[in-house]
């Protein structure tokens, strides 16, 4: 259970709680204990919605550095902001579609799409000044699930490869001050769930770490 759904449910629990309190005094009711029909409706009112959808004709379209858009229609809802090893990601109810991928290099996040949903995002690890992450729009070129890296002698779990010359995604631990040699690092959680989603030939964008719009 996510840090945000844990304080939903204390809030829920704190309040249905003084609810039922109230009406002992005043002679509504003959006990305090909470049903579960009881706690499951608290919960729904006071958990904040996990996706926020977009109206058709309101839809954002986001346009990618080869100049094609993408319409977004619906995003998860995140309340606050994700530190790092955090994410979250959420494809319930969201149909099978073509999946790609935005990584936003100013905010250190990534998120991932499929049919015009977004089904997971992260707090990501990109390339220093010496080896920066690259820029533009990349294809999946390779998958592998326990890929390790002659050149740094280092696992990269659930390896997605972007370039010919090593640059990829896969799984990090995901510290503050941490950084790669070009790879996006994403938590090893993460990089699982996209590893089964993602497939050859997804398209995968990078925008620089410069200004940027604001989450949508």
């Amino acid at each position: 259970m996510t840090r945000w759904k844990q304080t939903s449910l204390l809030l829920a629990v704190g309040c249905l709680a003084t609810i039922l309190v109230e009406q002992v005094r005043q002679g509504r009711a003959q006990s305090v204990a909470v049903t579960n029909d009881e706690l499951a409706a608290a919960v729904r009112e006071y958990s904040p919605p996990p996706r926020i959808w977009y109206q058709k004709d309101k839809a954002p379209r986001l346009t990618l550095p080869n100049g094609r858009e993408e319409v977004v229609h619906s995003v998860l809802n995140v309340t606050k902001p994700m530190r790092f090893g955090g994410y979250v990601w959420d494809d319930s109810g969201i149909p099978p579609g073509p999946v790609w991928i935005r990584i936003d290099l100013a905010r250190q996040i990534m998120s991932v799409f499929r049919g015009g949903h977004e089904i997971g995002s992260a707090v990501i690890l990109y390339g220093t000044d010496g080896k920066p992450t690259p820029m533009g729009s990349f294809a999946i070129l390779e998958k592998d699930q326990d890929y390790h890296s002659r050149t740094y002698d280092a696992p990269m779990p659930y390896m997605l490869r972007l370039t010919n010359d090593g640059v990829a995604i896969h799984g990090s631990d995901v510290r503050k001050g941490r950084a790669t040699h070009g790879c996006t690092g994403v938590p090893i959680a993460f990089a699982r769930l996209l590893f089964a989603q993602a497939s050859k030939g997804d398209e995968v964008v990078i925008l620089p770490a410069g200004p940027s719009a604001k989450r949508i």
